[in-house]
């Protein structure tokens, strides 16, 4: 099965979690949204997108990506995770991000935790973040175990 990765990364843990994906499934193509040039879909199987969330909501990045390739996507196995620090209501992100055809349509949507680096933050981000979670340190919830369960559901 030819697998293609697209993410929407600010500061690299959606990166981080594709790259992690890819080894999982035995290696796939992947490609940052941000860059351009994006691989024909017509040449894979199974395409997985991934974004970071801010404030409730996708990249930009991945927001256009999916509005242009809807009609594509919805002809492939078709994988979808978030990557963030949020913990309540994970599926209402979904719902809010993604068209609900392909939402319905996927074989797996799954939010798959995140990292928050104050060292890569602004300090606003630094502000809010200690003010929404208390914390000012690196924080990294991802979790290994999650994320072959992801891949293991893309393969199955």
């Amino acid at each position: 099965m030819n697998t293609l990765i697209l993410y929407a990364t600010k500061y690299g843990a959606t990166c981080k979690i594709a790259e992690s994906i890819a080894d999982s499934m035995g290696g796939a193509v992947l490609h940052d949204l941000k860059q351009g040039g994006i691989p024909a879909l017509a040449g894979f199987d199974c395409v997985i997108i991934g974004s970071s969330l801010y404030a409730g909501s996708i990249r930009k990045e991945a927001k256009v990506f999916l509005a242009q390739n809807a009609d594509q996507l919805s002809g492939k196995r078709l994988g979808l995770f978030l990557s963030g620090l949020a913990k309540s209501d994970e599926q209402k992100y979904f719902r809010d991000n993604f068209p609900a055809d392909l939402l319905e349509k996927a074989k797996a949507a799954c939010f798959l935790d995140g990292i928050f680096d104050p060292k890569k933050a602004g300090a606003v981000e630094r502000l809010i973040m200690k003010a929404v979670t208390k914390q000012s340190g690196y924080v990294s919830t991802i979790d290994e175990a999650k994320i072959k369960q992801f891949a293991a559901l893309m393969q199955a």
